[in-house]
């Protein structure tokens, strides 16, 4: 049930953006796309209740909770970076606002883009853990909170290879070019 829970806000966090960004733009009605675009955050709130609920009503910690837990975390890191990435395309396209901003394909811009990126990561499985660990100290039983302490070693294995995969790999590649003889830094 919870899994559909998931999948229902996830749908929801689109569909608000989505009909906000409309009701903004084509539409022309800012205030009422401000109030969907607002309510987004309604649809972490719905979700977290629905997961408290059903842990409160006797359910094993499961997955789908553990997955609730991360779905919130990164919701709330990487959700209003989103919204602004997609109002910045809506503008462009329907109230003639300037070309969206391109992430940098490579020098000091796109070393910045990456650890601004992975920062955000590193917001959403801090948030996500500790949901997962507010949901193991509120049941209580270790026997029952196996797969929220699971999640949370996966959330560090996520963060480790975010890390070295893009920030890190980033970062050296752009060092070993400005570093290449007859190259400027920012090449």
């Amino acid at each position: 049930m919870l899994i559909a829970w998931i999948a229902g806000c996830e749908i929801a966090f689109w569909v608000l953006l989505v009909a906000g960004l409309l009701a903004r733009y084509p539409l022309r009605r800012p205030r009422a796309g401000a109030v969907l675009l607002a309510a987004t955050p309604v649809v972490d709130v719905a979700l977290l209740v629905a997961a408290a609920l059903d842990l409160r009503g006797g359910g094993e910690a499961g997955r789908p909770h553990a997955l609730a837990a991360v779905f919130l975390g990164f919701s709330v890191a990487f959700g209003p970076s989103m919204i602004r990435w997609a109002d910045a395309r809506f503008a462009h396209r329907f109230a003639g606002g300037p070309p969206p901003r391109k992430v940098p394909k490579r020098g000091v811009g796109r070393v910045r883009y990456e650890w601004r990126e992975w920062g955000k990561a590193v917001l959403a499985a801090a948030i996500a853990a500790a949901l997962l660990q507010a949901g193991r100290w509120w049941i209580g039983d270790p026997a029952r909170t196996e797969a929220l302490q699971g999640m949370t070693q996966l959330l560090g294995v996520v963060l480790a290879v975010w890390l070295i995969g893009w920030p890190v790999w980033v970062t050296v590649a752009h060092l070993l070019h400005t570093l290449t003889p007859g190259r400027g830094p920012n090449r």
